[in-house]
C-alpha cells in the first residue's frame, strides 16, 4: 500500500519564511499601520467618551427617526440606554471605535478595488478567487498573522476584521458599477464625457444605493468579528463576553451578548435605511 509523500513540513517552512520576509522587509509599513490605526481608534473612542451619553442617545434616536420611523428612533435610544444601565457604556464606545475604524479602512480599500474590478475583467478574474478565500477561510485563521505583525491589541483585531469584512463592499461595488444603465453611459459618451467624469458624475451616483448595501454588509461583518477579535486582545464588548466565558458568568455573558445584539440592530437598521433612502431618491429622479 503506497504512502503519500509528506510535504506538509516543507510547505509550512515556505510559508513561515515568507511571513518572516514580509515582517523584515515591510517593518516600517507595519509600524505605520499600527500607529495610524491606533490614532484613529483613540480619536474616535476619545470623542465618543467625551460626548455626553444623553447626546449620543439623542443623535441615534434622531437618525433612527429620519431613516426609519419615530418608533424605531425611540427603540434605538432605549437600546443604548439599556446598555448604559448594564455598566457597559465605555466598552460600547470602544467597540464602536474598533468597528468604525475597520469599516473606514475597509471602504477606503474596498470601493476603489471594486471600481477597478468593474473596469478590468482581468483584474476581476484574479480577485474573485482571492475574495472567495477571504470569505470562506475560518475567521480564527486571520488571528495568526494579526498577532504576528501587530502583537496583541486593538490593531491586530482591526487587521483580522479587515480581511473578513472587506469582500462584501468590493463585490457589491463591482456589481453596482457594472449594473449602471448602459443607455445613460452611452448618452454621456455622446456628449464627450471622459471616463473620470462618467465615473464621478454618473456611475457612482447611480450605483450608490447598491454600494451602501455593501457598506451595510461590511459593517455587520466587522461587528460579527468583535467577540473573535477579543481573543487577540481587542477590548470592548467582545472582551466582556470572553471574560464571562472564562468565569462562567451567566449575567455578564447575557448583558454583553445582548448589548452586541442591540448594537447590531441599530447599525443594520440605520445603514439599511440610508440605502433605502438613496434607492427611493434614485427612482424619483
Amino acid at each position: 500500500m503506497g504512502v503519500f509523500p509528506d510535504i506538509s513540513t516543507n510547505l509550512g517552512d515556505y510559508v513561515a519564511r515568507f511571513v518572516d520576509f514580509l515582517d523584515e522587509s515591510f517593518e516600517g509599513l507595519f509600524n505605520f499601520i499600527y500607529l495610524f490605526s491606533t490614532q484613529i481608534i483613540n480619536g474616535i473612542e476619545g470623542f465618543l467618551v467625551w460626548m455626553p451619553w444623553w447626546l449620543l442617545i439623542l443623535l441615534v434616536a434622531l437618525l433612527g427617526w429620519y431613516f426609519k420611523s419615530i418608533s424605531s428612533g425611540i427603540l434605538y435610544g432605549v437600546f443604548l440606554f439599556l446598555i448604559g444601565t448594564f455598566g457597559l457604556w465605555e466598552d460600547l464606545m470602544t467597540t464602536i471605535a474598533i468597528v468604525m475604524t475597520a469599516v473606514i479602512i475597509s471602504l477606503a480599500i474596498g470601493i476603489p478595488l471594486g471600481v477597478w474590478m468593474a473596469f478590468s475583467k482581468g483584474f476581476s478574474t484574479v480577485m474573485r478567487p482571492i475574495l472567495d478565500a477571504m470569505q470562506t477561510m475560518p475567521s480564527f485563521v486571520y488571528l495568526i498573522p494579526a498577532i504576528f505583525f501587530f502583537n496583541l491589541g486593538n490593531v491586530a483585531a482591526i487587521f483580522a476584521t479587515l480581511i473578513y469584512a472587506v469582500p462584501p463592499v468590493i463585490r457589491l461595488t463591482e456589481l453596482a458599477i457594472r449594473g449602471v444603465n448602459k443607455e445613460v453611459i452611452e448618452s454621456a459618451e455622446s456628449f464627450g464625457s471622459s471616463k473620470w467624469q462618467m465615473l464621478l458624475k454618473i456611475q457612482l451616483p447611480q450605483a450608490l444605493p447598491t454600494i451602501m448595501a455593501g457598506v451595510n454588509q461590511t459593517t455587520m461583518m466587522a461587528l460579527a468579528m468583535v467577540v473573535i477579535a477579543s481573543m487577540v486582545g481587542a477590548q470592548g464588548l467582545g472582551e466582556q463576553v470572553l471574560v464571562s466565558i472564562n468565569q462562567i458568568d451567566m449575567a455578564l455573558g447575557f448583558e454583553a451578548g445582548i448589548s452586541i445584539v442591540f448594537l447590531a440592530i441599530i447599525i443594520d437598521r440605520i445603514t439599511g435605511g440610508v440605502a433605502d433612502k438613496l434607492q427611493k431618491h434614485r427612482r424619483a429622479s
